[in-house]
């Protein structure tokens, strides 16, 4: 038999469980929190290895363009020494050679300057993103801590609701509470209603009388067939209508008789006609 304080501790259970969901749902979503979190920090990292790497090609080189630079301008200086001592013919093939050394020497520099231009960019810009992954990786260390507290604090809230939980249903059906819970997770938080007037209050359809009958004797739990819901009966309030008159209500079978008298009515009014029209003849 179902009491008034099994239906008191469903409700009050009702609490407990949409407490305890609640919960353990927000304890699921942390790591989505701290993955957006990480994935910020993957990308800043991922630039930095990208630019560090750049960084190592350009100063390559700078090396290189500084090797030639000293090979041309060693040339240049050589060959500039040569004209002072050859004849004619040798220096104006000299003078070509080193004013070639000369335009290259200056190509060179200037190719060297834009190098190191790029390198002190490259540099500043892997000095930023070192800072920002430093400070990225202190605020998700920081925010780890600050949620293991909270996890551990909302596990400590569970814990506590669990007990009282399973105070709560010691006396009641195992197999009652598997589906109560269910309910309350797919009807957010409502897995018991009154039934009111032949209506369930969870879902507001009109049940059929005998259904309504046997909340109202509370043998056993009653599920809602429409919405799920575990039903009670609750008297309607007094000068309030009931959502469906009892005198309404009736089986299939009903519905045959139904048809019936709408045939006889078809009948009756076909049988009249007739009789009209011998009368004008």
């Amino acid at each position: 038999m179902v009491t008034d304080n099994d239906q008191k501790k469903l409700q009050t259970l009702q609490e407990i469980i949409y407490q305890k969901i609640g919960l353990e749902k927000s304890i699921q979503e942390i790591p989505k929190l701290l993955g957006a979190q990480e994935e910020v920090l993957s990308a800043l990292k991922k630039k930095f290895i990208e630019k560090n790497t750049e960084y190592e090609n350009v100063k390559s080189e700078e090396i290189d363009l500084k090797n030639k630079l000293f090979e041309t301008e060693n040339l240049r200086e050589k060959n500039e020494k040569k004209m002072e001592m050859v004849t004619h013919r040798e220096f104006e093939l000299l003078e070509k050679e080193t004013k070639d050394l000369a335009e290259k020497e200056h190509q060179l520099r200037k190719d060297l300057q834009q190098k190191e231009k790029l390198l002190s960019e490259l540099d500043t810009h892997i000095k930023q993103q070192t800072s920002m992954i430093e400070q990225q990786e202190k605020e998700l260390e920081d925010r780890r801590k600050k949620i293991e507290a909270e996890v551990t604090d909302k596990k400590n809230q569970i814990d506590s609701l669990r007990k009282k939980e399973n105070k709560l249903t010691e006396n009641l059906d195992a197999e009652v509470v598997f589906k109560f819970e269910r309910i309350i997770k797919n009807k957010e938080g409502v897995g018991i209603v009154a039934i009111k007037g032949n209506v369930c209050m969870g879902c507001h359809m009109i049940l059929p009388v005998q259904f309504a009958n046997e909340v109202r004797i509370g043998e056993e739990f009653v599920f809602c067939p429409y919405c799920s819901r575990i039903l009670f009966y609750e008297e309607s309030a007094e000068g309030e209508e009931d959502y469906f008159n009892t005198e309404d209500t009736g089986a299939l079978s009903d519905l045959d008789d139904i048809e019936d008298e709408d045939y006889d009515d078809d009948d009756e009014e076909e049988e009249i006609i007739n009789i009209d029209s011998e009368t004008d003849d």
